[in-house]
């Protein structure tokens, strides 16, 4: 599992690093932890996607950080300074390393439809349709890789994620969305081998 990070909205930082202790922890509590190689990458240039995935070949490749609602997901520019990536350069990268990635997971806001669009290369995608929280962000991906860890399909993770937040009584449960590529059945799918 590759995690990309990118904090490049001054103005608006996230506690992106809270949510991948909490998903390196759910992970290490998990039965088939061993199963699953937690890679990550802070400050996430546009071009560090490619040589991320070019080292680590991931079955996963997840996103957190901030979007747009122009479809755009904001990374870090080599002057410090944001730095947009649109929606058909994220499709791009994902049919180029298509016989790899088996999953995306855009832990962004406004992601959605990058989510929708990418299936159409890899099984599964998560996007959110809307801004999420900090919170609500760290909650449900914490969950969802919990739930995967013990070998839950990609359906009951998903499911789960969304009752975590229910259960912190965070009212975003609607915000993520699951896509799977067609001819794929959610419940049949896991991140693991059991």
């Amino acid at each position: 599992m590759l995690f990309l990070a990118a904090n490049a909205l001054k103005s608006q930082m996230l506690d992106i690093d809270a949510e991948a202790r909490a998903i390196q922890e759910n992970i290490t509590k998990s039965a088939h932890r061993d199963s699953i190689n937690f890679v990550t990458r802070w400050a996430t240039h546009p071009l560090d996607i490619l040589q991320a995935i070019n080292e680590t070949s991931p079955r996963l490749v997840h996103f957190s950080g901030h979007g747009s609602e122009n479809d755009e997901l904001v990374l870090q520019g080599d002057d410090g300074q944001p730095k947009r990536v649109s929606l058909s350069a994220i499709v791009q990268v994902m049919m180029s390393a298509a016989d790899v990635i088996g999953m995306v997971f855009f832990n962004v806001c406004f992601s959605d439809d990058e989510a929708k669009a990418v299936v159409k290369y890899v099984d599964a995608a998560i996007g959110m349709k809307t801004g999420i929280g900090d919170e609500a962000a760290r909650v449900f991906a914490a969950q969802f890789y919990s739930a995967a860890g013990f070998g839950k399909s990609l359906k009951v993770s998903f499911e789960q994620a969304k009752a975590a937040l229910m259960l912190e009584g965070i009212a975003e449960e609607n915000t993520p969305l699951l896509f799977v590529r067609e001819g794929m059945d959610p419940a049949r799918m896991t991140l693991v081998k059991a």
